[in-house]
């Protein structure tokens, strides 16, 4: 018989028909005649009981069979069972399964098992990342990330954009800091040894560089992972209107915090014929309606993070589904910081990028509202953001919402090729990397805009999660490449 999905059968009513359940044991109590096994298999947050009762067995049961399977019943052995589905008489759940039959399919060492530990703390459940989805925490954690990602793809699909792929290995670095993973393969080990050979010791980086023949490396040239897909969709925008992309980015900066990992998922829409204004619209749509899946389609495991990570998370994402988002320009919001320059570390100034302080104080304590911050001094935002009359400003916008921080960045792109070349130059990048970029503003050039949205960001915020880490099956960190 096929199993059913506990997520399925604990909504069906206890009609005594046959079911089969199939999952891991999160508990097993017996006592004398009864026994009550919790069995979970991560469809859902809640797990189904199973009972045999020694003195009053199932029709059917074959009490030999189940007591020699129940000797090897331990919390996280798997196993396949099946039973009568009746009404259950314990507080907390409407149905159980009645045994009929139960296999154990794979046993689970009771003395060996790291998930055994009565206290497993989250530094411990990294260190078992291939182990950790089967607690209650991160089996919610890791669904929500599901939803979250269905979502992503139900809002621009009903919206009429086009879902687009963009290259992992790429030659130019979209936001140009140069924290950028190389790609190649020439051997590490024969160019250390041709440098020795050289005695590169000592020697300046250029000379150094000029030691590898990248015309020998599998591209030609350098190329490196990329840090967005945000340049390639810029091309795809200008032939099909919307466009988004979802998938891994990559990022070589040396930050061991709870806010970085080295590897981590973008959502970045673009939008042919979008100004500044158009793209704010959107993005403040996206956002409440990626707050409220969570809080209407994933209600049970909403319950959980509220209370058992982050009291309060489910009225932080009400209170930003139902509230209007501000909007103030950049000079506007590090005026009003500035009258509270005593409550930072970081002391407000126009011109310095906005911290997480400055960023949540603005929404916590002097708007009180998810804020969307505009027009950014063009020395401290990318190249490729258009340039506003005054010289000094972009158009660029954060959203920023309470709890949190900034959560999407964006921009109106400079649909100007002699501005953007000019911003190219200014900035000291190779023109020549760009020729690509630079012809979607020499051949039928328009207004566009974009965003991005780091997709572990978003779901730090849902689940109130405290590390970036937590919120991804298997991060990478500085040091961190396991599994």
């Amino acid at each position: 018989m096929k199993s059913e999905l506990i997520k399925d059968i604990l909504t069906s009513k206890p009609d005594g028909r046959t079911v089969t359940v199939c999952g891991w044991v999160r508990t097993m109590r017996d006592s004398k005649n009864l026994v009550f096994i919790q069995v979970n298999d991560g469809s859902c947050f809640a797990s189904i009981q199973l009972t045999f009762d020694r003195s009053n067995p199932a029709a059917g049961a074959d009490t030999a069979a189940l007591e020699a399977a129940l000797k090897n019943v331990s919390t996280g052995a798997s196993l396949r069972a099946t039973g009568t589905l009746v009404e259950s008489p314990a507080s907390g759940q409407a149905v159980e399964v009645t045994l009929v039959t139960l296999e154990v399919l794979g046993i689970c060492p009771t003395d060996s098992y790291p998930l055994q530990k009565k206290a497993t703390s989250m530094e411990f459940l990294r260190e078992n990342a291939h182990l950790r989805a089967r607690t209650n925490t991160f089996g919610a954690v890791f669904r929500m990330r599901s939803q979250m990602a269905y979502a992503v793809h139900t809002f621009f699909q009903e919206r009429g954009f086009y879902y687009i792929n963009t290259p992992e290995i790429t030659g130019s670095d979209c936001e140009g800091a140069g924290e950028m993973f190389q790609v190649t393969t020439l051997s590490m080990e024969k160019l250390a040894e041709i440098a020795i050979e050289k005695g590169a010791a000592g020697m300046k980086k250029e000379d150094a560089a000029k030691l590898v023949n990248y015309s020998k490396d599998f591209f030609g040239k350098p190329v490196s992972l990329t840090v967005s897909g945000q340049l390639e969709a810029e091309t795809l925008a200008t032939a099909l209107g919307r466009v988004y992309t979802f998938g891994p980015t990559f990022r070589a900066e040396n930050s061991n915090t709870t806010r970085h990992l080295a590897e981590f998922w973008m959502c970045e829409p673009e939008m042919a014929f979008f100004d500044l204004n158009d793209d704010m619209d959107i993005q403040e749509e996206f956002i409440k309606f990626l707050l409220n899946w969570a809080l209407t389609k994933c209600q049970k495991d909403m319950e959980f993070f509220n209370k058992r990570i982050q009291p309060g998370v489910i009225d932080t994402l009400r209170h930003v589904v139902e509230t209007p988002f501000k909007r103030v320009s950049y000079t506007e919001a590090v005026a009003e910081l500035e009258k509270h320059a005593d409550k930072f570390e970081f002391k407000p100034y126009w011109g310095c990028d906005l911290a997480t302080e400055h960023e949540r104080y603005l929404t916590e304590q002097i708007y009180k509202c998810p804020v969307m911050v505009y027009n950014y001094p063009k020395e401290i935002k990318a190249f490729y953001m258009k340039l506003n009359d005054d010289g000094k400003t972009v158009k660029a916008v954060d959203v920023l919402v309470p709890g949190l921080g900034e959560i999407i960045g964006g921009s109106e792109r400079e649909e100007s090729y002699e501005k953007l070349l000019a911003r190219i130059n200014e900035l000291g990048l190779k023109p020549e990397d760009y020729s690509w970029y630079l012809d979607l503003r020499k051949f039928g050039t328009v207004p566009h805009s974009g965003f991005g949205l780091g997709f572990e960001r978003l779901l730090l915020y849902v689940t109130g999660m405290q590390n970036i880490r937590d919120v991804i099956p298997y991060p990478r960190a500085p040091k961190l490449a396991d599994f």
